[in-house]
């Protein structure tokens, strides 16, 4: 008997998490999903159950506090786990004069600090197993800067630095981290954000759906960053190259001349 791969989805209750479940289950995958909404996870459980044969266990955790993510990140110790996707996240919006420091640190709380748990769980669970794909979701707002936008889209850069940084020492291990970059998608993410997604163009909103098949068809072209609706990978390339000439120069014995003065 095969043994079918389990991932771990968390925010598997709506949007993006949900269409990764819903695809990972199709194409083969046992799962844990996880969210704070019970009733949902268990409807999803039992919806995808029926339509795919899928073994899916719940687990009802909230990623915004230290409970929630411990119970989360021992599950993952415990084994078991072929793939993690890091999904769970949200966005607390407002000019820094003016944000909720509490609704500020709620936010980072998933999304930087939850994260960062669960990462580092799957990684060495799956160093030990010499096996196992981690995807962490950012933003395409990492390249961005809008105002109104610098907490949730500064947490999004701790997800891309972080995860670049888990590739590096990926390597060798068997274990493949894929960072994952969407843009706006349809999902009711912005709702809850207090935007709505009939604010952007139709050209600039991607289905959730289709994220998820670019994703994992990233994976299978051994793409370490997937930024779906980028059309050519040497963007990134020369992206991480001018980064590159920044960081060789960053650090030297004096000044630059311009500093020097007249």
């Amino acid at each position: 008997m095969t043994t079918r791969p389990r991932a771990l989805v968390t925010g598997a209750s709506a949007g993006i998490g949900r269409n990764f479940a819903e695809h990972l289950a199709r194409t083969g995958h046992d799962l844990v999903i996880v969210a704070r909404r019970e009733d949902r996870l268990r409807a999803l459980a039992e919806e995808l159950g029926a339509a795919t044969q899928a073994d899916v266990e719940v687990l009802v955790a909230d990623l915004g506090d230290d409970v929630g993510t411990a119970a989360v990140a021992d599950r993952i110790a415990a084994g078991g786990i072929d793939m993690l996707v890091n999904n769970a996240g949200y966005a607390a919006r407002g000019r820094v004069a003016e944000l909720d420091p509490d609704a500020l640190d709620a936010m980072l709380r998933v999304n930087v600090l939850a994260l960062s748990r669960l990462s580092a769980a799957a990684m060495k669970a799956m160093t030990a197993a010499g096996r196992g794909t981690i995807i962490n979701i950012a933003s395409g707002t990492v390249f961005m800067q809008v105002p109104g936008n610098a907490g949730y889209g500064s947490s999004k850069n701790y997800v891309m630095a972080f995860t670049r940084h888990m590739q590096i020492e990926a390597a060798g291990t068997g274990v493949r981290v894929q960072l994952l970059v969407p843009g706006v998608i349809a999902t009711d993410f912005h709702e809850v954000a207090g935007n709505d997604i009939a604010n952007f163009p139709p050209e600039r909103v991607m289905q959730a759906d289709d994220l998820v098949v670019a994703s994992l068809r990233a994976l299978e072209m051994d793409e370490p960053v997937c930024i779906p609706s980028l059309p050519e990978i040497r963007d990134w390339d020369n992206y991480v190259a001018a980064e590159a000439l920044v960081a060789k120069n960053c650090s030297r014995d004096r000044p630059a001349a311009r500093y020097h003065g007249a």
